[in-house]
């Protein structure tokens, strides 16, 4: 399909929700309308707040993507997704066509949801960050979607991503301003520091470590910050 007929088909489809300031379409909302309640009832059953704040993060080497859900002062884990494909293997995106899926620190605003994607429903994850750009890497539109295949993105295929959307559309429409995702390359602790430590992505990964260890010591999402051209906590 040429690409302007396919943004102009897109417009078509996508509307803005008058009551929430969403992006929305008639298959998000069909989504919705069968997914809620079932989620609703297993965030009950699990202590939840159905309006609670959420918090996601990946782990490439486990194929897994978490869904943390804020409890009082601190966040639970609440579901966890298998990733369907994702290319590249370990070690992060720095340009594009490059075929890898970013590793790093992102941000999810209700702008970056697509209810119209070519891959059922997507969300974008914000690459290239503040970090990213100040390192001049290149690349656009990485998304977490449907189906089962991609390159630079993560498919969850489309039973997934229903779910994954649902609970992310719900936080925002719940008051959330933005959504932290963090994606790791795998859990670092020190066993799989030291099982990865032959790496060339070692001196990266070790940028990434001071977050994750911040969330694995208080199950807070760390703020992060920039010193030079790296994260800081």
């Amino acid at each position: 399909m040429p690409k302007l007929l396919y943004l102009l088909l897109i417009s078509l489809l996508m509307i803005i929700n008058p009551k929430t300031d969403l992006p929305d379409s008639k298959r998000a909302s069909d989504a919705r309308a069968t997914i809620w309640p079932k989620l609703q009832k297993e965030l009950n059953d699990k202590g939840f707040k159905a309006n609670s704040s959420i918090y996601l993060r990946i782990f490439k080497d486990q194929d897994q993507l978490e869904i943390w859900v804020r409890s009082g002062s601190k966040y639970r884990l609440f579901k966890t997704y298998e990733i369907c494909y994702f290319s590249g293997g370990l070690g992060t995106k720095t340009r594009s066509g490059d075929g890898k899926s970013p590793e790093g620190f992102y941000t999810i605003e209700p702008r970056q949801l697509n209810p119209v994607s070519k891959y059922h429903l997507a969300i974008n994850i914000g690459y290239p960050n503040k970090v990213e750009q100040l390192k001049g890497y290149s690349g656009d539109a990485v998304m977490i979607h449907g189906y089962c295949a991609s390159i630079g993105c993560y498919a969850m295929t489309d039973a997934r991503i229903e779910e994954i959307y649902t609970l992310i559309y719900k936080a925002f429409e719940n008051g959330q301003q933005k959504i932290n995702l963090d994606i790791f390359p795998f859990h670092m602790d020190k066993a799989h520091m030291d099982f990865y430590s032959h790496q060339s992505y070692l001196p990266f990964w070790k940028t990434l470590k001071p977050g994750y260890d911040l969330f694995e010591k208080n199950h807070i999402p760390p703020d992060v910050l920039i010193k030079g051209k790296d994260y800081g906590f």
